[in-house]
């Protein structure tokens, strides 16, 4: 019996890290080591321990009924018992391990019974020596995850906080990291991400001290938390560090769960054919395992993948048939919310076959989504609605639903965290926005057309720069990680330059790189949104200005154009067509950076760059494009379009020298605009190993002669950042660098290693104006609803009115000629810019707007002086 015990409590420690398969080994030697049959009461009792043990990590392991079948044995000895407190804690263990089972299975409601059941029995016997206060915290436990499941956060956040208290009071830490994942779960279901991320993120933490076998459960959680947040590459790189872990550990369970959690990642990122094998493998996992209700939710995600291939032109063997079935069978596995979702695959299947009628039928059986159903059920059914109706010819109802949905859209986003958060949710929406962009383009004629185009444009795009940013909240342990981030992004580039190995510093870097973003996501906080401006403000606040606003839902490329108070809609033809020249352009451009190029290849890659800029002139603003007479002698507001983010404007000869600002919207150009800080330094900073930058900053001093000058061992980036917090002017010239697969760490080299963008967007009173003197940091990683993301951008977004950055690579010649040439035409403002820029929608009497400025300084030379005012100039 002694040996028997020690080997169940082996057995319980490597369950509950984890490792299934080494328990069964040791519950298998404990039953071994017991008499087969036996009258004493205590040889049943551990008998009855063991295999309740064993009862769970079967299940895991294997299948439901192996699970089961060893709790039927086990209840049966503990039937055999005297009553009291023994055989009630026995009773406790076995209705628990049941319950536990059942759980996993999604059998929630028939768990919380047996819950019900085990925690009285439990609590009766706490406090004599029959009592187990792990046991009965684990209880509450899975108890509140049940409660979660079910949608019931109330009940579900007080068993968790209960087991909390449990674990700190009997000191079982393994419990207690358990339980914060689980309040993770909780703050996500009722909309709380940056709050789930820190709970994910603590019980990660503790895990990887004292559990490291419960990292990938963690990172599943972690990862569903995400792919809400719209946030898909920091979840697909959970799920791709967890599930190798996951098969070597042979957990079935977890493993086939974080399957269908890629699945659904990938069929976000487009990638239908990963997400439907995934979805396939989980669900011959869960099927092998008996787990009948999780084998349906991974044959719900593979039929998404196969309605998205259907409707994309590849046809699958999915009908609205199955999904009816499918639909059926998960409302009987209790699971309403996944039923009501392959009811809508059904009625989307059902109008791609052009049959109205029975999709409208299926859509009638669709309950209204309750008030914790995911933000993605929510758009999908906004968008069934919004397909049927457009097939019966209801545009106007079309349209109310597409407004509906993303106003519940914009509500989820209003509760996320950081600026990356914020952006993401725009992913769920994405349908809807297309949608909705295409039906007013559709029939679009008059002017008042164009103007509903142009409304529709701003509720649909880069919603993410409407926010008003507010404080950071400081965090010395994101402190640190920045640190290190910037050491080994050093370190690393050291290394390239001496050709040296730097696969350990890149692992370590993406590490970093994670850590700081999680840490980010909750201590970094964007406020009220701003609303939306309807097109008669964007017309009365553009006053003699010109707006062109560039939309692609479709494979149409369109521009609606603000002009003289009258507004025009414009159909440009092929959009991959202009996309693919703008891509040449940016290829060409790149090439042309170096100061050192020979002249035949200059001249070679100068023909072909501007060849480019006369075939993208010619599609913008040629015959079949924007009429000259809109925009001759205005200022340009220009509101891009995926890839024309990358487009130095006015390199193209229809606005050659023409003031033109940038922005991700009509309503962002109207927050920049309003921008105005009184007062506030210049501050001048150079980094390191620029060879022409001294000639450059020299000449700043004339113009600036109170700057601030941060130059050699004084450029940190701390006295960078202290210094840009509060300026009106920053000119930064400094090496650049732009992630383009994590643009919130592009990043500025000074001498103390990399500024990142992430940091910049922390700043509390972010510069009014910043220059950016540096390769590329204007480019932007442009995610779902074409929200840009990057260095310029993130200081846009936190709060600066005009940013000047390059789009391109660009020489250290021509960056200093550049800056300088725009600098002394700046310096003809009157002294106080701040003044000078008071009312930005009068045309200045004296002086030169930033816009003109730069106008003029890359008129001279567009090819190789690829910069872009973003905002407002």
């Amino acid at each position: 019996m002694e040996a028997a015990g020690a080997l169940r409590k082996k057995a319980v420690d490597e369950a509950q890290a984890g490792r299934s398969p080494e328990a069964i080994k040791l519950l298998r030697l404990a039953l071994r080591s017991l008499p087969v049959t036996s009258g004493h009461p205590d040889v049943a009792a551990i008998r009855a321990r063991v295999l309740a043990t064993l009862a769970f990590c079967e299940a895991e392991t294997g299948s439901v009924a192996d699970g089961l079948m060893h709790l039927g044995t086990a209840s049966d000895l503990v039937a055999g018992l005297p009553e009291g407190p023994l055989r009630s804690a026995l009773q406790g263990l076995v209705d628990h391990q049941h319950g536990v089972i059942l759980l996993r299975a999604r059998r929630t409601v028939d768990a919380l019974a047996l819950f019900d059941r085990a925690i009285p029995l439990l609590e009766e016997a706490e406090g004599t020596p029959a009592g187990n206060p792990e046991l009965l915290a684990v209880a509450y436990m899975n108890r509140g995850f049940g409660y979660a499941e079910l949608g019931r956060p109330g009940p579900a956040e007080r068993d968790q906080k209960r087991c909390l208290e449990l674990a700190v009071e009997h000191d079982l830490p393994t419990i207690q990291g358990k339980a914060l994942g689980n309040l993770g779960e909780i703050a996500q279901l009722v909309g709380d991400i940056p709050g789930a991320l820190v709970h994910h993120e603590q019980a990660e933490q503790s895990f990887r001290l004292i559990a490291p076998a419960l990292v990938p459960r963690t990172q599943i959680d972690q990862a569903r938390a995400l792919l809400s947040a719209g946030v898909l590459d920091d979840a697909a790189r959970h799920l791709d560090e967890a599930l190798p872990v996951l098969r070597e550990h042979r957990n079935g369970q977890d493993l086939a769960e974080a399957e269908v959690a890629r699945a659904a990642v990938a069929l976000l990122q487009d990638d239908r054919e990963l997400a439907r094998q995934l979805a396939g493998s989980a669900h011959r996992r869960f099927l092998k395992r008996g787990n009948e209700a999780w084998a349906e939710v991974a044959a719900l995600t593979r039929m998404r993948a196969e309605v998205d291939l259907a409707l994309n032109g590849r046809p699958r063997r999915s009908s609205y048939a199955k999904a009816e079935q499918l639909a059926e069978r998960l409302a009987e596995v209790g699971l309403p919310d996944e039923s009501a979702m392959a009811r809508m695959l059904a009625v989307r299947l059902a109008l791609r076959r052009g049959e109205i009628d029975t999709a409208e039928a299926f859509l009638e059986r669709v309950p209204p989504p309750r008030k914790l159903s995911p933000i993605d059920h929510k758009m999908l059914l906004r968008l069934c609605r919004a397909e049927v109706a457009l097939a019966r010819g209801q545009t106007r109802r079309a349209l109310a639903q597409a407004k509906a949905g993303l106003d519940e859209l914009g509500t989820a986003r209003d509760r996320m965290g950081g600026l990356d958060l914020v952006c993401g949710t725009a992913v769920h929406g994405l349908e809807l926005a297309r949608l909705a962009v295409n039906v007013v383009l559709a029939d679009a004629r008059t002017e008042a057309d164009a103007r509903r185009v142009l409304s529709w444009q701003e509720k649909t795009r880069a919603q993410v720069y409407r926010y008003e940013p507010q404080p950071a909240i400081e965090d010395p342990e994101l402190a640190d990680a920045v640190a290190e981030l910037r050491t080994v992004l050093r370190t690393m580039q050291q290394a390239r330059l001496e050709r040296r190995p730097t696969a350990h510093l890149e692992r370590r870097s993406t590490v970093l790189q994670r850590e700081v973003s999680r840490l980010g996501w909750h201590t970094s906080h964007w406020g009220k949104p701003r609303p939306v401006c309807p097109p008669d403000e964007v017309v009365a606040r553009l006053d003699d200005r010109a707006m062109i606003s560039f939309a692609g839902p479709g494979d149409e490329l369109a521009a609606v154009v603000v002009s003289g108070g009258r507004t025009h809609l414009f159909r440009l033809g092929s959009q991959e067509r202009v996309l693919e020249v703008a891509r040449q352009l940016h290829a060409d451009l790149d090439a042309l950076a170096p100061d050192d190029l020979i002249e035949p290849l200059v001249n070679a890659v100068s023909r072909s760059a501007a060849n480019r800029i006369m075939k993208l002139d010619e599609y913008l603003f040629g015959p079949n494009g924007i009429p000259q007479e809109l925009i001759e002698g205005r200022e340009l507001v220009i509101v891009p379009f995926g890839g024309l983010y990358s487009v130095p404007w006015e390199s193209l000869p229809a606005l050659r020298g023409r003031a033109v600002s940038v922005a991700p919207s009509a309503t962002a150009w109207i927050s920049a605009a309003d921008t105005h800080r009184t007062g506030g330094k210049v501050v001048l900073v150079c980094g390191p190993d620029l060879p022409e930058s001294v000639s450059e900053l020299e000449h700043l001093r004339t113009v600036y002669p109170d700057a601030i000058i941060l130059e050699g061992e004084r450029a940190t980036t701390g006295a960078v950042l202290a210094a840009m917090d509060g300026a009106k002017l920053v000119h930064i010239a400094a090496h650049g660098t732009h992630e383009p697969n994590n643009a919130m760490f592009s990043r500025l080299e000074l001498v103390d290693g990399g500024l990142l963008a992430h940091e910049v967007a922390r700043l509390h009173r972010p510069p009014e104006h910043i220059v950016l003197a540096a390769c590329e940091l204007a480019l932007s990683h442009i995610r779902p609803g074409d929200e840009p993301l990057g260095f310029a951008g993130a200081m846009l977004a936190s709060g600066s009115r005009t940013v000047v950055a390059a789009v391109n690579r660009v020489g250290h010649r021509s960056a200093a000629r550049t800056m300088t040439d725009y600098h002394r035409l700046l310096s003809t403002l009157s002294s106080d810019l701040a003044e000078a820029m008071t009312d930005y929608h009068r045309r200045l009497a004296s002086g030169i707007t930033p816009a003109r400025a730069l106008a003029e300084a890359t008129a001279t030379d567009p090819l190789r002086r690829p910069f872009i005012l973003l905002g407002a100039g």
